[in-house]
């Protein structure tokens, strides 16, 4: 991964949508990293399934965050 990307959510696929969905509303580019879908592909398991990475670039990383933090708050009303 380029030392200018920053991870910013690890969590379920579902959430992870979201987030990258509004990141794209506002124009950021997310990079989305699926390890359980890489561990299947190269024939070995996972410990937790269906959980995935975000990052964006270091020059976003102040526009990201308040985007992840509003979807978890949004989830937990």
């Amino acid at each position: 991964m380029d030392s200018n990307y920053r991870k910013i959510y690890t969590g379920s696929f579902i959430v992870a949508q979201l987030i990258v969905d509004k990141l794209d509303a506002l124009g950021i580019t997310a990079i989305v990293k699926d390890e359980t879908e890489s561990a299947r592909l190269a024939g070995f398991g996972s410990s937790v399934p269906g959980y995935q990475d975000i990052y964006v670039n270091a020059d976003e990383l102040a526009n990201a965050l308040p985007v992840v933090e509003s979807v978890k708050s949004e989830l937990e009303a």
